[in-house]
């Protein structure tokens, strides 16, 4: 069982989240004036590192709202959660 902090209800067992993939995604101002190929990136590309990422997560069996958590890729230790709007420095380690 993984623990996931959400910023509102605290911590609570992963089973009650659903996974939304990559944070801080900016969508294109102008999709419009994009190619195929960089419409085909900005929908199917995303980073994928070996460390510390950051990553949105919704309570679904909770508050049912989005936040970020910080999680590391390879061990899913999680090293803290926060509200959309707010920004933590994730370091590479």
């Amino acid at each position: 069982m993984q623990l996931i902090p959400c910023p509102w209800c605290g911590d609570r067992d992963e089973v009650e989240f659903h996974y939304g993939g990559q944070a801080h995604l900016v969508h294109p101002a102008d999709p419009d004036a994009l190619s195929d190929e960089e419409w085909a990136g900005y929908l199917f590309l995303r980073d994928n590192p070996k460390g510390w990422f950051e990553e949105r997560w919704s309570h679904a069996a909770g508050c049912r709202r989005w936040f970020t958590v910080v999680r590391h890729t390879v061990t899913h230790e999680v090293r803290g959660s926060h509200r959309p709007g707010e920004r933590v420095a994730v370091s590479a380690s």
